[in-house]
């Protein structure tokens, strides 16, 4: 993407008004008087739903997380989605440290260690969501410098769509061995976040994703690989759609 293709991407067909509709819950759920006084409540259940519902995206529909491979799966959500608040500041400036961070949280006991963190070196990948059409180990570095310079280039594209775009690219190209599912759908808080559209990490992007159900998800990252103008747009709308039911599905649990 050239500078400033982000811009060109919001002015496909209903992306800006999809992003607006987005952006409206997400307001809306911020200036909500009952979820400013119970804030650190709202932001801890944020991340114990977002991490159940992203591993549940990736087969794992457990309740507790344990030693069978699906409880391992819901304990990797668990952990790269509660390190979240914590990059929120370094994600600005190095998006790929913290990529690599997250990975090497979310994959411990799932990769050999020489893989944590670090871009796969072969055409060999978890496939959860049965995407296909794996990109060459060969495209994978200059695929995440070029994801980098998206993240790190000033762009006037609302955030939500640089938000989509990360997702889709990491989710589609997956950079890792293991675990590339569940860090680009953490990565989606972390542009929220460090772009001032949900700072305090009160949302649940991964239920939006759940909600809309896996086969939509699946539909919708194939319309982003296929790189064609409709394909952007159907995926853009898609996730500005799953990014307002995030929103409207938090709820005030504490007293």
């Amino acid at each position: 993407m050239t500078l400033d293709a982000l811009a060109a991407l919001s002015g496909l067909r209903d992306v800006q008004a999809a992003c607006d509709a987005a952006r409206t819950e997400i307001d809306a759920l911020l200036w909500r008087r009952d979820i400013r006084s119970a804030a650190a409540d709202v932001a801890a259940d944020s991340r114990v739903r977002g991490a159940r519902d992203s591993a549940a995206i990736d087969g794992a529909d457990v309740a507790v997380a344990d030693d069978s491979p699906m409880g391992r799966v819901l304990e990797a959500a668990e952990r790269v989605t509660a390190a979240v608040p914590g990059q929120v500041e370094a994600f600005g400036r190095a998006p790929l440290q913290v990529l690599a961070h997250l990975h090497a949280l979310t994959a411990v006991g799932m990769c050999e260690p020489d893989q944590l963190g670090r871009p796969r070196r072969d055409d060999s990948a978890d496939d959860p969501l049965l995407l296909g059409n794996l990109p060459t180990a060969a495209n994978v570095a200059s695929r995440l410098s070029l994801l980098t310079d998206i993240l790190t280039t000033p762009t006037t594209a609302p955030a939500l769509v640089v938000a989509a775009i990360a997702h889709g690219e990491l989710a589609v190209l997956r950079p890792f061995r293991w675990g590339s599912g569940l860090v680009a759908r953490a990565v989606v808080r972390l542009v929220l976040a460090e772009r001032g559209v949900d700072p305090s990490l009160f949302s649940i992007p991964e239920h939006g994703y759940l909600e809309l159900g896996r086969s939509s998800y699946v539909s919708a990252l194939r319309s982003y690989a296929s790189g064609t103008s409709e394909g952007m747009s159907q995926f853009l709308v898609w996730h500005s759609t799953a990014l307002a039911a995030g929103a409207r599905a938090v709820v005030v649990t504490s007293g």
